[in-house]
């Protein structure tokens, strides 16, 4: 039989299982009926983004999309896969190596705080980090293995936990491959690749086993000299209907690091203040899942081991604390271990078709992270401008994250035009930490219920019509929930809530009413009770305001040739804080509007084995302080492909990056540093400045493939 609900977590967007839309909630169960023989709710299996999902998502903003779409595009970097989902935006303020910025619906997401991603249903965001909460590095992504991505927007899947309320993304790996193939590229600014993957038949099941090797050095003055090797074997054995699977993973990289400089500083745009910046990253995980299904039952299993380290050493502020320098070390080391389990049960009320799930999540995290002075990479004890000492260790912290949730969701169609999603999830959080300052130690629990639900109208005439909304929420860095002293500066602070309340509420339209076009509005809202915020002196995040968001998004894609796609997506956005502050209301880094377009085309009848792709992305000014006195520029990239395959075998690319050479901004801040030479700024506090990161100027890489 097919099942209509995607399953419960999203491990089961790993192809080539059917790839079928998940829904949210819980009805209340009185009346439930056999007056008829209860039916599955509809199935889809999804290619790319063209496939119809009428009938099937829940949202206007919940999409899938296929391997076909992910074909067409360069990418720049692993985590831009991400750009997949309509109006979300991936940038870079520092290292190669390092996480990569996000931008979507009003939020800069720093590294992944408000938008939860994860890999085959194994979430990615790290809570409590060294570096930033949720902080999410998708560099041990190998592109060629992603099958699909699952994307929703705001608080609305009951599945969705912690980081979700701007958004979620589950990416999903192949679990095998028609054809092996190998991979090897160069390019411009001393890049290279080779990645290589197969699977074979082992016993009854598949064994998929990929490698990749890659470098660069980037545009920087000081060359960054990325390097990273990336490894995955899984063996997945049984059917749609049952079955089992086991993958694990292994990556390593480092890197020499160009932070944002000051306009004012008066150099070359990809020099760097502090040569010694960088960092090095390592993680390892094992994953297994067991599903399997009769007529009105289906049961999923998932347990997942992570190992995590990383040595991030920045300086944004250069002279600004100390004579010596302002660089410091963060330090994160980590084990995760977590479990989902989810049962789905097909029933009827009355003569309605209608399906149940119940699911929990669980996961530990078992931290050891710490925030240093150093010079040059190395901890040392610094004096301040006074003579005054920095200490080389400015704090360590021990922490046992928990987190406990049980969720359940109902989707009922109640007649041919009508139907409903309705959940709750509860979420109960721990935290115990063991600081080096024992004033900063400390247990804190804290437990939040999350009801949400949608309303489906139509389709008619091909269009349906999407009301939605729900409760939702973040975490806090576990150390912020029990810190009561500044540990560099000891004045006394109070802890931050470990868990905070979001709102949000959607409406939404989705048509296929015009061959070969898929089109989506979508007018939605966000509420936060406590914003986080980028401190650039700190190189973190802390939690500050309560805030709005609130906008419309626009997304189409058209395929009126068989060979020939469009796709053109425009999100705008508005986000203020709702308190009064002298300060001003507007929420710094937010963007407001975001424009991405692309057209492709894949082996015309004139031109067999021919294939291209032209891809634009825009994204607006954005106010870098409250007041909204200082704002960013636009920011504009063109990036191409074009290729051509000889045969069932070879296929050689080219991928064009910054086509018009434009000199913008990745990022931009605002924040008071001093360079190396400023003795004193105003009233002694720094220089108020703005500080960017350049986008790459254009580059070309070739790269050939094999398959065998």
């Amino acid at each position: 039989m097919k099942w209509s609900s995607y399953p419960p977590f999203p491990s089961a967007s790993f192809l080539p299982r059917k790839a079928v839309l998940s829904s949210i909630g819980l009805l209340a169960l009185s009346g439930v009926g056999f007056a008829h023989e209860p039916e599955p709710l509809p199935t889809a299996v999804v290619t790319g983004r063209a496939d119809s999902l009428l009938r099937i998502a829940d949202a206007a903003s919940e999409g899938f999309i296929g391997r076909d779409h992910l074909d067409r595009r360069p990418l720049l970097r692993p985590g831009e896969i991400l750009e997949t989902v309509p109006g979300l935006l991936v940038t870079q303020h520092s290292g190669a190596g390092k996480a990569n910025q996000f931008f979507l619906r009003g939020f800069n997401l720093d590294h992944g705080t408000d938008f939860a991603t994860s890999l085959g249903g194994v979430p990615l965001n790290l809570p409590s980090h060294a570096h930033g909460q949720g902080y999410t590095d998708l560099n041990f992504l190998i592109p060629e293995l992603v099958g699909t991505v699952h994307f929703r927007k705001g608080p609305s899947a009951a599945e969705v936990g912690d980081f979700g309320s701007a958004g979620a993304a589950d990416l999903g790996y192949l679990r095998r491959l028609e054809r092996g193939f190998a991979t090897v590229g160069g390019g411009s600014f001393g890049y290279a690749r080779l990645v290589a993957a197969d699977s074979r038949k082992v016993g009854e099941g598949d064994l998929l086993y990929a490698v990749e090797g890659m470098h660069e050095d980037g545009p920087w003055t000081v060359p960054s000299d990325y390097r990273k090797v990336n490894a995955v074997v899984g063996y997945d054995r049984g059917t749609n209907e049952r079955g089992w699977n086991v993958t694990a993973m292994a990556y390593a990289g480092e890197w020499t690091a160009t932070d944002q400089i000051p306009s004012r500083a008066g150099i070359g745009i990809f020099d760097s203040i502090d040569p010694t910046d960088g960092g090095d990253s390592r993680r390892f995980s094992l994953q297994g899942d067991w599903h399997g299904e009769s007529d009105r039952h289906r049961t999923h299993l998932l347990a997942f081991a992570v190992g995590y380290e990383l040595d991030l050493y920045s300086n944004f502020t250069y002279r600004l604390a100390s004579p010596d320098g302002d660089q410091f070390e963060q330090r994160d080391r980590r084990a995760i271990l977590g479990a989902k389990a989810a049962h789905t049960w097909i029933h009827g009320l009355g003569e309605r078709d209608s399906e149940t799930t119940f699911g929990l999540q669980v996961r530990s995290d078992f931290i050891e992270n710490g925030l240093f002075s150093t010079v040059g990479r190395e901890r040392v004890t610094k004096l301040d401008h006074a003579g005054n000492p920095i200490p080389s260790t400015t704090r360590e912290d021990r922490l046992n994250e928990s987190a406990v949730a049980p969720w359940a969701e109902n989707r009922t169609r109640w007649n041919d035009w009508l139907r409903t999603t309705a959940g709750i999830r509860a979420d109960v959080y721990g935290v115990d930490n063991t600081s080096d300052q024992a004033v900063n130690s400390g247990q804190r629990e804290a437990a939040i219920a999350s009801p949400r639900g949608s309303v489906v109208f139509g389709p008619w005439a091909e269009t349906e019509l999407y009301l939605g909304g729900g409760l939702g929420f973040h975490s806090n860095d576990g150390r912020g929930a029990t810190t009561r002293i500044d540990p560099a500066s000891g004045t006394a602070v109070l802890p931050a809530d470990l868990l905070v309340r979001t709102t949000g509420a959607e409406v939404g339209v989705r048509t296929v009413a015009a061959p070969g076009l898929q089109s989506t509005v979508s007018l939605w809202w966000l509420d936060i009770d406590s914003e986080l915020l980028f401190v650039g002196d700190a190189g973190a995040t802390e939690a500050s305001r309560p805030s709005r968001r609130f906008g419309i998004e626009f997304a189409n894609y058209w395929t009126p040739l068989k060979w020939l796609t469009l796709d053109a997506d425009l999100s705008v956005s508005q986000a203020r804080f709702r308190d009064e502050d002298p300060a001003g209301d507007r929420i710094p880094g937010s963007v407001g509007t975001v424009f991405a377009a692309g057209v492709a085309v894949q082996e015309p009848e004139m031109l067999p084995g021919f294939f291209a792709s032209l891809r634009l992305r825009q994204f607006g000014p954005r106010a870098l302080v409250e007041d909204g006195s200082e704002r960013s520029r636009t920011t504009l990239l063109l990036n191409a492909q074009v290729g051509y395959r000889f045969g069932s075998r070879w296929t050689l690319g080219v991928d064009a990056f910054n086509l018009l050479d434009r000199r913008d901004d990745d990022i931009t801040y605002f924040y008071p540093s001093r360079l190396p030479g400023e003795v004193a700024g105003p009233d002694d506090g720094g220089y108020n400045d703005r500080h960017f990161h350049p986008v790459e100027p254009i580059s070309f890489r070739v790269a050939l493939t094999g398959r065998f």
